[in-house]
């Protein structure tokens, strides 16, 4: 079946430890036979790095990234970075998918330490000027996979968040400094054919964390809920949509727990100037996508001195039409249309997989004020 061999074909590519995965069917002997051939990507990254803080270009952060991919051979990743400029930070994490292959356990442990300024203009005005805080975390987390494509996961960790004053509702506790207790599950089920840009599936995601449990008077809760479906519709064009609620509650949600638009989290046509705060976030997108150039092979083997597997790319270009809208509210505020702010737009994406994805898109908002919007990574 090529559909079936073709969508599997993009699940291995998804593991993101390949650079080309070939798949070649023949006939011996009276049976079908798939010969699956790949090509392994490069598995150690030294890189200097230069990224965006909140999707922002006047938040510019650089460093360098280490990355030790399919370490030991069974897809494990051991990564670290430090970044400096905008909110610099400093973090490690370690990911084994298969710490039972009896049982289909996973482990990831992160640890993260970053100056980060505040995001809150309720905050700001609170202290009278923009301000940063001092942020440890560690989260250890077990997974556990049933079949192809359902994840469960239970997490706990340490938060540490230090601000150089006390302001009640800056701080979560009744100091300046906030020492968290985190506890929480999620959920997870992804039956996407390419997880870097999907064209065919379903991704659906639920995590609730508790932070606090009480001690030094921190007890308030986290919910996210995320579900997109990906889908071919006529020929080759695709279409995909996506619905996202976080939702926090409790005695006290500190300002740097609320949920927000405008920062990782952006409507277009509000792409610059949308920023909004409050307990609750809901977000729907839907896109109808049609590719200019389809997947093709690159390979730049004549550059010296790097290896040939730092030297193939998959490349792509995709045209579409999207509609983005979205909220944010205070618990106990009705949740109204009239509050929603709502963009529409085209754009066109640059692939070069499996390493890099930009966009270049025009957008309109429900003002008729219009933008172009520059931005890294895939929409959703």
């Amino acid at each position: 079946n090529p559909h079936i061999a073709s969508y599997n074909r993009e699940r291995i590519y998804s593991l993101r430890i390949f650079n080309e995965v070939r798949l070649k069917p023949y006939f011996s002997d009276g049976k079908n036979i798939l010969k699956i051939e790949i090509e392994e990507s490069w598995y150690i990254y030294p890189i200097p790095f230069i990224t965006l803080r909140d999707r922002d270009w006047e938040k510019v952060s650089y460093g360098i990234l280490v990355s030790l991919l399919n370490f030991r051979g069974r897809n494990e990743t051991l990564s670290g970075s430090a970044a400096f400029g905008y909110d610099p930070s400093f973090s490690f994490r370690y990911f084994n998918p298969n710490i039972s292959y009896n049982q289909n356990l996973n482990l990831q442990i992160n640890l993260g330490y970053s100056t980060s300024t505040n995001k809150s203009s309720e905050a700001d005005d609170l202290y009278g000027s923009s301000f940063e805080q001092e942020i440890f975390t560690s989260r250890l987390q077990l997974g556990k996979r049933f079949g192809n494509y359902h994840w469960t996961y239970l997490k706990t960790g340490f938060d540490y968040i230090e601000t150089p004053f006390y302001i009640p509702g800056i701080n979560a506790s009744d100091g300046n400094i906030d020492r968290t207790l985190v506890v929480g599950a999620s959920y997870v089920f992804d039956t996407r054919d390419l997880t870097l840009y999907a064209a065919e599936g379903i991704y659906a995601f639920l995590n609730f964390e508790f932070k606090g449990l009480g001690i030094d008077g921190i007890n308030y809760q986290v919910a996210d809920l995320e579900f997109r479906e990906y889908r071919k519709i006529i020929e080759r064009f695709t279409a995909k949509w996506r619905i996202s609620v976080r939702h926090t509650a409790g005695e006290t949600v500190p300002y740097y727990d609320y949920s927000y638009l405008g920062y990782s989290e952006r409507i277009r046509g509000y792409f610059n100037n949308g920023e909004s705060e409050g307990n609750d976030r809901f977000i729907g997108s839907v896109e109808i996508n049609y590719p200019i150039i389809e997947e093709t092979r690159i390979n730049l083997y004549w550059i010296p001195l790097l290896p040939n597997s730092l030297l193939s790319y998959r490349v792509a270009v995709i045209a579409g039409l999207f509609g983005d809208t979205g909220t944010t509210r205070n618990n106990g505020d009705p949740l109204a249309i009239k509050n929603f702010n709502t963009g529409y737009g085209t754009g066109i994406s640059f692939l070069l997989l499996p390493y890099f994805i930009c966009r270049l898109e025009f957008a309109i908002n429900d003002n008729a004020q219009t933008e172009w919007i520059f931005d890294l990574g895939a929409s959703f």
